[in-house]
């Protein structure tokens, strides 16, 4: 093999990707990848024995390379080889305030490097399959790590926006850490399970951060349809890049709109106010080549998922944060106290012409749990009278594959009384389906980012709370998750920290879940993969 990775739902075969990834990711970047993970491993090892309180900057870092691994965040080389400087500079400075540890392979030399400065030694020899002969334990580490993945995307995201929690970086040192270490199926299966406490932490600070500065979403009606301007298009997750674009653009005459998981931005009051923020335009992250096409002017892409870039918007197209593509142009980091500059983006827009319209309408969202705990007593009361009979929580992520459409149908199967709760991308499966409301409550409650997935969570415990139950599993509450990326395996551990059994999971199973990984999960948790739709709708009413 001259690669493998099977982090992502749509992995060759549902095995995993050798010769290069069906995202797009070359040989050379998915080594590379693994090389840096490979030194975050030894710089973490350091991490664990070093006196602390360690400086933050660790954890940051950290954070953010794990983030660059991640599914369709960063195809360049480049930009991954300066990530393994960095990292081999702060495990040489962790190592000196750190006992030596012995036999530590992490601490050797990791590269020898050709005339263009790339590492090209051992990075065929430190990746996932080099983890452990044992396939549970390599599947209870690769579990680990992309679990860790998630919750470090999160957390970075938070971070941006000056929200810490050094438990997080801790928990991350000794993931990481634990990865390189001959540990035992269940000491793996209790760190896997403190994942999803970790992830919580994670998600929970995230929902501090962003409301704090933006605001709680509230129940918004966002427009998908165009204006005559000349306009920018955002991609991704990042707030704080919304927020200074939006200031950044006031008054030039260029609109922006949201793509993707930047919709939930249209819900924030802070970002209400421009109003030149003109709606959504498209929807989930695999359809951005024709409808990046079809935009006429600049797309900023904040994170991930950024999918391989066509000629035909290539130089119109940039990339900022973790993300990269090679041969895009990447706008710097912020320095402390400052702002991104976008005056090349907005330059751009200036010429371009305004996008191609591709539908028209509204769509609702904005159904975070403070708006719905604000209408806790109409919900509540529909479900005393039977007017609702069943929350389906449709979280997570969309992708290409046409089995993923099982999800439009299971939304247009359900019958009247009952309502979808979601969050994420997968939400572009059913969102603009006409699917009516119940006594005013529309039956398509969307939470907002993946992320936002913690909000359903607390409406859930809420719920549980008001209707004076035990346990969550109680509930009048069914759970069909679509998955793709690191991100959604950090939400499904989320769920199973909060006690959340009977999860539906499509449209396949993870490929890095052995069969006896794949079992204990069904056993003690009882996830199961989609089916059939007529078969899981009824299943979910019963």
């Amino acid at each position: 093999m001259s690669m493998f990775c099977y982090q992502c739902q749509e992995t060759a075969r549902n095995k995993g990707c050798t010769i290069k990834g069906v995202c797009g990711k070359e040989e050379s970047t998915a080594n590379l990848q693994d090389l840096l993970i490979y030194v975050l491993q030894g710089l973490s090892l350091y991490a664990e024995k070093a006196t602390k309180p360690l400086d933050r900057k660790y954890g940051l870092f950290v954070t953010q390379a794990l983030f660059a691994t991640i599914t369709n965040a960063n195809f360049d080389d480049v930009r991954m080889n300066k990530l393994i400087r960095q990292a081999l500079v702060l495990r040489g400075e962790l190592k000196s305030k750190a006992p030596a540890l012995s036999g530590n392979i992490h601490d050797s030399a990791v590269w020898s490097s050709n005339d263009t400065g790339e590492f090209v030694n051992k990075a065929k020899e430190v990746g996932i399959v080099s983890y452990s002969a044992n396939e549970d334990i390599r599947s209870l580490k690769a579990l680990l790590l992309y679990g860790i993945k998630g919750a470090s995307a999160y957390t970075e995201h938070a971070a941006v926006l000056g929200h810490y929690d050094d438990a997080i970086y801790d928990f991350i040192f000794k993931a990481l850490a634990a990865i390189t270490k001959d540990l035992s199926a269940d000491e793996l299966t209790g760190l896997v399970l403190a994942t999803g406490g970790i992830s919580v932490t994670a998600m929970a600070l995230l929902d501090k951060a962003n409301t704090s500065a933006y605001g709680s979403p509230e129940i918004t009606k966002v427009n998908i349809g165009v204006r005559n301007n000349p306009g920018i298009l955002i991609s991704g997750h990042d707030l704080k890049d919304m927020e200074e674009l939006l200031k950044a653009t006031e008054g030039t005459g260029v609109d922006v709109y949201t793509h993707s998981e930047m919709l939930p931005c249209n819900y924030y009051p802070a970002f209400k106010k421009y109003k030149h923020l003109v709606g959504n335009y498209g929807s989930a992250w695999w359809k951005q080549s024709e409808e990046f096409e079809a935009f006429n002017g600049p797309i900023l892409m904040t994170t991930n998922c950024i999918t391989p870039v066509r000629d035909s918007y290539k130089d119109r197209i940039f990339t900022t944060g973790m993300a990269g593509y090679p041969g895009v142009k990447h706008i710097a980091d912020r320095k402390e106290g400052g702002k991104k500059d976008f005056s090349e983006v907005i330059a751009i827009a200036k010429k371009s012409k305004p996008p191609k319209e591709l539908e028209k309408g509204e769509i609702v969202g904005g159904f975070a749990h403070n708006q719905v705990l604000a209408l806790a007593d109409k919900v509540v009361a529909a479900v005393k009278s039977g007017a609702i009979k069943k929350f389906v929580v449709m979280a997570g992520c969309d992708g290409r594959q046409a089995g993923r459409g099982y999800f439009t149908d299971v939304a247009k199967s359900l019958p009247s009384n009952t309502v979808i709760l979601t969050a994420g991308c997968a939400k572009y499966r059913y969102n603009k389906l006409q699917l009516g409301d119940i006594g005013g409550i529309p039956r398509v409650l969307d939470a907002g980012q993946c992320n936002d997935s913690y909000s359903l969570a607390v409406v859930a415990l809420k719920l549980k709370e008001v209707f004076g139950l035990k346990d969550i599993n109680d509930l009048p509450i069914s759970f069909d998750i679509g998955w793709y990326e690191q991100k959604a395996v950090c939400v499904l551990l989320a769920l199973l920290y909060l006690g959340v059994k009977g999860i539906r999971l499509g449209p396949t199973l993870p490929a890095f879940l052995s069969p006896n990984v794949a079992k204990i999960l069904v056993e003690k948790f009882g996830i199961t993969p989609t089916g059939d739709v007529k078969n899981d709708v009824a299943a979910i009413m019963a």
